[in-house]
């Protein structure tokens, strides 16, 4: 496969792309790294474990030089232990610094649920996968997080990517007091 992947019509290339894979199965975990080299994916780090890849996001993610920082994470569910992908999800978006707080994270489990994707969207994941994993599926979702960015949110008890998927139109009475064509913008200039 070439160093360069379609989409939109547009060329695409993961070289320079960093992407960190949360797998305690080695198996797995190499599965997953071959098809993302074979994809163009230029530096695959992996961990065995969420407090090894906690050490991975500090050190390329906060004290490294910026453009040394991970740009994904591909993160197991279930985990030997006692901490678990949705673990790390907890502790990435609750991170102090913007490097590791926003970055964007798959959840990848073998339980095929609509549990999975509840949990995924709860727990502040960009996207699920389900193994086993495809080739095909895995560059699916790479591919929809990086074309498809989603805006963050902060609510009392969530910060994470908008848990919304399509736009609805609003069913009740309009209660905003200024509409749209009422805000006056003003524009700096230097």
């Amino acid at each position: 496969m070439a160093d360069k992947q379609v989409t939109r019509g547009k060329a695409l290339t993961l070289q320079g792309f960093k992407l960190l894979i949360v797998e305690d199965y080695p198996f797995m975990a190499d599965l997953m790294g071959s098809m993302l080299r074979e994809f163009g994916v230029g530096n695959i780090f992996q961990a065995i474990s969420v407090a090894e890849a906690k050490e991975m996001l500090i050190l390329f993610n906060t004290e490294m030089d910026p453009r040394s920082a991970i740009d994904m994470v591909i993160t197991d569910w279930l985990m030997p232990g006692t901490s678990s992908g949705t673990d790390l999800i907890s502790w990435v978006r609750e991170h102090r610094k913007d490097t590791v707080k926003f970055l964007p994270v798959i959840l990848c489990s073998a339980y095929a649920s609509e549990d999975l994707v509840k949990v995924a969207r709860d727990c502040g994941a960009n996207e699920a996968l389900v193994k086993p994993v495809s080739a095909n599926s895995l560059a699916k979702r790479l591919l929809h997080v990086i074309n498809n960015p989603r805006p963050f949110l902060q609510a009392p008890d969530f910060f994470g990517p908008d848990r919304r998927r399509r736009e609805e139109e609003y069913d009740g009475e309009e209660q905003r007091k200024i509409q749209p064509e009422e805000i006056k913008e003003f524009h700096e200039r230097l």
